[in-house]
């Protein structure tokens, strides 16, 4: 069964992209812990971090460090956290969020952006991440 983000790489669904390559795909998550909380993913449905080759984990950290780097030209942050859980969608990904302080890193406190924001958001990512690549 396709998850919500296999319809987010088919088209079927719209996102926030910030970065994409053949194998992976990042995009804003829209219900985020904080101002630029972006979600990267392998374009091939895995539902386990652990499922992927060493080959293909290594290419989504990569990934997801070039996403972060971008992250960090764009969004006023101390950091920019990491942390895969997946219980929420069985697809591998990996949140990449800016982090000032502790309840950034919860999933408990959440941001509310417009659809604005979030086009421009995402607009400036993309252009950064573009831009070391």
């Amino acid at each position: 069964m396709a998850t919500i983000f296999s319809k987010i790489i088919s088209g079927e669904i719209p996102a926030y992209k910030v970065a994409e390559n053949q194998d992976f795909l990042a995009f804003l998550d829209i219900n985020p812990n904080s101002k630029g909380h972006t979600l990267c993913i392998p374009k091939k449905e895995t539902n386990r971090l652990f499922d992927l080759s060493i080959d293909e984990y290594t290419d989504l950290m990569q990934f997801s460090y070039s996403v972060a780097k971008a992250i960090e030209k764009v969004v006023d942050c101390k950091r920019v956290g990491l942390s895969v859980i997946g219980l929420e969608v069985p697809h591998v990904h990996v949140h990449l969020i800016p982090l000032n302080e502790m309840k950034n890193a919860q999933f408990t406190h959440k941001e509310n952006l417009t659809p604005e924001a979030f086009q421009s958001l995402a607009a400036d990512i993309a252009e950064a991440y573009k831009s070391q690549n």
